[in-house]
């Protein structure tokens, strides 16, 4: 398989990587037909210069200094198409309210990820994440204390790869490429098991970075006392690459020692337990998820998760967002 050419997605980042008009940018980056998904409350913006208007300009307006750094860009093919993904945060002084969030007036982080299906050199296909949770946590505007698991994790600004080599800028070995992605689609496939037959796909001491309301673990042992509790408050639960009929991964593929993958939605299930401290619907749920994997030698070592919080509390009832403008 030949790798898809990184230069377009390296070209834009390194536009936002200091402040400035960023708008040039994202029109050269994304097709003018571009389909562009972005979490709630934003969801389906249009092309690059809907995405622009909806996202980018009213962060720029509300982060002074605004910029953005990538901790991981990796690129590959997956059912004959090809894309670009990279994951870090933007950057900036929250001197105004946005989207209903009050300014704190300090430093303030937001986790972003990123999926582009690329044609002739511009994005045509995009699946944007941002982790707003986790910068409500910093801020003090998060209205729920627990989390889906035993314990609480860790929720705070979140490093990139312990080996910092996550930036890609060039094709990797295509036989390491090729074993990071089938080691991730078996673990994959062993998820929600009674066995818990994940397991020996993890290194003991494994990182697991996940959304802010759900928080981060170290150590496999605290990874299974979010994960199991977390599979049990969904029946049926069921991921994009298990053929389920109602979720699939837009991508997945391996691209040397890392791997990542994203659905659109990715994971379902029917809620029969309170989940985020939401009562059961017994109503099934969809989940925008993602993530990138890094490996060493057989053993997954760090993994960075995106769901899209707001979007899974409003299936169950809570627009999070509406409330936010109702108490401003």
């Amino acid at each position: 398989m030949s790798s898809p050419d990184r230069t377009p997605y390296l070209e834009y980042a390194a536009a936002l990587r200091h402040p400035g008009d960023f708008a040039p940018a994202t029109e050269r980056f994304f097709s003018p037909a571009a389909q562009i998904n972005v979490v709630h409350p934003f969801n389906e913006t249009g092309n690059g210069s809907g995405y622009h208007d909806a996202v980018i300009a009213t962060l720029q307006a509300a982060f002074t200094g605004l910029y953005r750094r990538d901790d991981i860009v990796m690129a590959g093919q997956f059912e004959d198409g090809d894309w670009i993904t990279a994951t870090g945060y933007y950057v900036g002084h929250f001197s105004s309210d946005w989207i209903g969030l009050r300014a704190t007036g300090r430093l303030a982080y937001l986790r972003y990820g990123e999926f582009h299906r690329m044609e002739n050199g511009a994005a045509v296909e995009s699946y944007i994440f941002l982790d707003l949770p986790e910068l409500m946590i910093a801020s003090g505007q998060w209205p729920i204390s627990s989390g889906p698991g035993n314990e609480r994790g860790y929720t705070g600004l979140i490093h990139g790869p312990a080996t910092q080599d996550g930036v890609m800028t060039a094709p990797q070995d295509p036989a390491e490429s090729a074993k990071s992605y089938q080691i991730t689609s078996d673990m994959l496939l062993k998820l929600a098991t009674k066995d818990e037959a994940w397991r020996p796909y993890w290194h003991e001491n494994m990182m697991w970075y996940g959304p802010g309301a759900f928080g981060s673990f170290i150590g496999i042992e605290h990874f299974a006392s979010f994960q199991v509790p977390f599979e049990g408050q969904f029946d049926g639960w069921s991921g994009g690459s298990k053929n389920n009929g109602m979720t699939r991964h837009f991508t997945r593929f391996g691209d040397g020692n890392y791997s990542c993958s994203g659905g659109w939605p990715s994971l379902t299930g029917v809620n029969v337990k309170s989940f985020l401290e939401q009562e059961p619907t017994g109503e099934r749920v969809f989940m925008r998820v993602c993530d990138w994997w890094r490996r060493e030698a057989d053993l997954l070592v760090e993994n960075w998760v995106f769901v899209d919080v707001p979007h899974v509390l409003k299936q169950l009832g809570f627009d999070l967002f509406a409330d936010l403008e109702n108490a401003g």
